[in-house]
């Protein structure tokens, strides 16, 4: 199958290093696109003998758009690529990972991407780091969504025009949703995909983490709630829920929610999931405050960072 690489990327620094390096042992065709970096990212990219797309900064940077740069730069080099693969700046790939997920795809003609398992590099470094490690570990088979890291198939890609430049955050999630509106299957496979370093070690981290999360909640139901019934539900659900459980008069009730996460959860994501509430509520505020003064429901936004 023919593959290319998309290395997104702003300001990760030796991390991005170690990225280009994992990938180019893999001998498939990358390109590296950068969304404003100060810190020489783009010098570094070059020196490794990348192609290297550096994005407009009159436009808001998202990694959306810097990965729709990349897989239709790749699909103007060879017209006959077959399949892209996502890796964000701050994961390393796993050697042996791309012939699975490879095989994935061609046992199967209507999977449009897959996925494996993401881990955290140092879980044990903060409660934050740990937190990442769970979340990245999603189960196996059929799945609504990818993550930033996955192989996805051109024709797929190409059917639903990729990503969705505004979206700041969600924007995996949104482009699956029209895959499999369209027919096409997603899926998470067994085995190691990528190493993640998120050195998050402060709560204001995890704060706009959060943040940036409800952002995308909102907006995800302001944009395919009502065509989507379905989704709709499900959507509305986390939303009304965070805005409910960060009432302070259901404060004094967190301690049931805790026991009822509890049973299906560890006590440190039980704790934090409910925590996350209150910046998953900023976050979706930031959008309803977005929207009403811009006017459209997907109007961009400038990227809430944690870094």
């Amino acid at each position: 199958m023919r593959v290319g690489f998309v290395i997104i990327g702003r300001n990760e620094g030796a991390r991005l290093a170690a990225c280009i390096a994992s990938v180019m042992r893999t001998g498939r065709p990358a390109v590296y696109v950068d969304s404003g970096s100060t810190d020489g990212s783009v010098r570094r990219a070059a020196n490794c003998g990348l192609p290297v797309l550096e994005l407009d900064p009159r436009h808001p940077f998202t990694a959306a758009r810097a990965r729709n740069a990349g897989w239709r730069q790749h699909l103007r080099d060879d017209p006959q690529m077959e399949a892209v693969h996502f890796i964000d700046g701050d994961c390393e790939l796993v050697p042996g990972w791309l012939d699975k997920a490879v095989d994935a795809l061609q046992a199967d003609h209507r999977l449009a991407a897959v996925c494996g398992r993401r881990r955290e590099m140092a879980p044990d470094a903060s409660r934050y780091n740990r937190l990442c490690d769970h979340e990245w570990n999603t189960p196996v088979g059929p799945a609504e969504a990818v993550g930033g890291d996955a192989l996805v198939r051109m024709a797929a890609l190409r059917q639903v025009d990729g990503y969705d430049d505004t979206l700041i955050a969600g924007e995996e999630p949104d482009m699956c949703h029209r895959m499999r509106q369209c027919g096409w299957k997603v899926r998470r496979i067994e085995g190691d995909m990528t190493i993640h370093d998120a050195r998050m070690h402060r709560l204001g981290q995890w704060w706009q983490r959060n943040r940036r999360s409800g952002y995308a909640t909102a907006q995800a139901l302001a944009m395919r709630g009502a065509r989507d019934p379905q989704a709709g539900r499900a959507l509305r659900r986390q939303v009304l829920s965070n805005v409910a459980w960060s009432l302070p008069p259901l404060w004094a009730l967190w301690p049931v929610l805790w026991l009822r996460i509890r049973r299906r959860r560890d006590a440190l994501q039980a704790t934090w999931l409910i925590l996350g509430k209150l910046p998953h509520l900023h976050g979706q505020i930031d959008y309803w405050r977005h929207a009403l003064r811009s006017g459209r429901r997907s109007a961009p936004m400038r990227i809430i960072e944690y870094k």
